[in-house]
């Protein structure tokens, strides 16, 4: 669910489909494979120490703490602003289906799904119910994030393999070839987008500490991986097959909707707009979760303050964490109604988390190879998968990011608040890594964290520690 493959096909192809052309196949075929090799990474890692701060844990001892809380923090700031910009996509795919039904206003007020305002405000209705939901416990959030994938897997599966057969624009291998992506700049931003599309993987290692074994989260994380990569390349190859590019890219967030419009009369024409507004809803609850237990960690550690590590006293969560964490994203996401399309506010947030995403994964990456260096003496399979995958996956992730980065601070020549200027979304991109720096300096020379101090060591479970199967 953390995946949001349905959202990802939803509206990422559309906009991919501007930047890389009748290659969507191709890009997302190509961003799977430095993806797949650090999920080798994370999957060895969270085999041998599983803890609920995953990477910004794995990262600071392996590395450097500093590095380490870095990671800890872009992973959190980027999983808020995803969250504020996903509450204006639920918003919007909310608002698209009251129009279907024919309503137009509620309450006197005027329904838009193009406006930002009035999606950002439907949209935070429902992150707050998914919060509440997430406090209650895993059980029940994954009783719930089961039914509506299921519903949105039964209607990919249905209207992309009905558009393969009924599409009218001629199928071409060239879909699948790399090479053939019109310039270097367009291959790297439509990495940093593809991969920003298998972003959520690695949120099932945050529950590492609250299920049976450890196995189980590294084994999800491939299997989820491979399962996005199908529907990636089923929905890319079907898109094209039913819409002219221009149609693809003109209709961008709403790629889907007007997809499943193009095969099907009301009112199954509505299954693939219901199924986006499931996914929108999945992936909010489904990033308060591992967010909440990131910070827990980070709490535990000393690195953030206590609040962080309060538990509900009945279900055992980080019931605190997760409140204040949903508190950061609605404010967040009311700030961003400057941004005057939805259109806007997603391609500005995408792009920035594209490269942070790149980023937190590498340093990652680099950490399972340093651990684990001594497997290429003793198993030469398990040192391939283990240091050299995530290696090479990580220098590819870095190149395609600073090469990105490079185009968006050469693309402009002065600054603008708008979602198409360079210096704009670089800055963002800045503004998420230095913002962590204050934070860190307060933690290492105020709190005096033993995080900082080199002791890493884990604790011992005590009455603070998320309920767990393992420890009762």
């Amino acid at each position: 669910s953390s995946t949001a493959a349905t959202s990802s096909i939803g509206i990422g192809l559309g906009l991919m489909a501007g930047i890389v052309g009748l290659h969507l196949p191709a890009i997302m075929l190509l961003a799977f494979l430095p993806v797949l090799a650090i999920a080798g990474g994370y999957g060895r890692l969270n085999t041998a120490e599983p803890d609920a701060g995953s990477s910004y844990r794995w990262v600071g001892r392996t590395l450097n703490p500093w590095l380490g809380f870095l990671t800890g923090w872009v992973n959190t700031v980027g999983t808020v602003v995803f969250m504020a910009y996903t509450t204006t996509v639920t918003g919007s795919s909310i608002v698209q289906l009251l129009d279907l039904m024919h309503v137009r206003s509620v309450a006197g007020l005027r329904l838009d799904a193009d406006s930002t305002v009035r999606c950002t405000l439907i949209g935070l209705a429902v992150l707050v119910g998914a919060a509440l939901v997430a406090v209650r416990g895993l059980d029940l959030a994954a009783r719930l994030q089961k039914a509506l994938l299921v519903f949105e897997y039964v209607v990919l599966l249905g209207f992309c393999g009905y558009g393969l057969f009924a599409g009218d624009q001629p199928f071409s291998l060239q879909w699948y070839n790399p090479f053939a992506i019109p310039s270097t700049a367009a291959l790297a931003q439509g990495t940093v987008l593809a991969v920003f599309c298998y972003w959520g993987f690695e949120s099932v290692f945050s529950v590492g500490e609250e299920v049976r074994d450890p196995r189980d989260a590294s084994r999800a994380g491939t299997v989820a991986l491979v399962v996005m990569l199908l529907l990636f390349l089923l929905a890319g190859t079907a898109f094209q097959r039913v819409l002219p590019l221009d149609e693809l890219a003109d209709n961008g967030a709403h790629g889907l909707t007007y997809f499943g419009a193009e095969l099907a009369s009301q009112p199954l024409a509505a299954l693939p707009l219901i199924a986006l507004m499931f996914s929108a809803v999945a992936s909010l609850q489904s990033s308060v979760i591992p967010t909440a237990r990131g910070l827990y960690a980070m709490g535990r550690d000393g690195v953030l303050g206590p609040v962080w590590t309060r538990l509900h006293p009945r279900h055992r969560t980080p019931a605190a964490g997760t409140l204040l964490i949903t508190g950061v994203a609605v404010a967040l996401a009311l700030c961003a109604v400057a941004i005057p399309t939805v259109n806007d506010l997603i391609s500005a947030a995408v792009n920035a988390i594209g490269i942070i995403v790149a980023l937190y994964y590498a340093l990652t990456a680099v950490a399972a190879a340093v651990r684990f260096r001594h497997l290429l003496r003793s198993s030469l399979l398990e040192g391939l998968r283990a240091v050299v995958g995530p290696l090479l996956g990580a220098a590819a992730l870095l190149a395609v990011g600073g090469y990105l980065a490079w185009t968006f601070y050469d693309s402009a020549d002065h600054f603008e608040l708008a979602a198409d200027n360079g210096w704009f979304e670089l800055s963002v991109v800045v503004l998420m890594i230095v913002s962590g720096l204050p934070a860190a300096a307060w933690a290492r020379w105020r709190r005096r964290s033993a995080y900082f101090l080199g002791d890493l060591r884990r604790a011992a479970p005590h009455p603070h520690h998320p309920r767990t199967e393992h420890h009762p």
